[in-house]
């Protein structure tokens, strides 16, 4: 998948509110996929901080692009699972978010997405398992 494909593919599937995070499509490759959160100070709670349902929400979106990928075209998917562990407070700077596929069944996808801070250092850690569906 090319960014133009990445980025079609977000309008098409996304909610709206999910598509105002802006995602950018950074880079595609045999190891997965990896997106940029652009920073917004509408994204921080009253404690100043990014909220997880943000950083949540971007996982959860990064997982099914590396999906759609590693499949070669979008299928029907849902979410099954999403384990998340905030690992680093973020309050500004644009977040980098790297998904990848562990392990592709018939029907469960396994996945592990990890975000980034501006600094380089690893903000949140997720697993995910996702149905296909059809």
């Amino acid at each position: 998948m090319d960014d133009k494909e990445i980025t079609e593919l977000l309008e098409r599937v996304l909610a709206p509110w999910v598509r105002a995070l802006t995602l950018k499509p950074v880079k595609v490759d045999e190891e997965g996929v990896t997106l940029r959160l652009p920073f917004s100070g509408e994204w921080r709670h009253s404690g100043g901080m990014i909220s997880g349902q943000v950083f949540m929400a971007a996982a959860d979106t990064a997982m099914v692009v590396a999906i759609t990928a590693a499949l070669g075209g979008f299928k029907p998917m849902s979410t099954v699972s999403l384990n998340i562990n905030f690992m680093r407070a973020v309050r500004k700077g644009d977040v980098l978010i790297h998904a990848r596929v562990l392990r592709m069944g018939r029907n469960l996808v396994f996945g592990e997405v990890e975000l980034f801070e501006e600094g380089g250092n690893m903000a949140v850690h997720a697993t995910t398992t996702y149905a296909l569906l059809d």
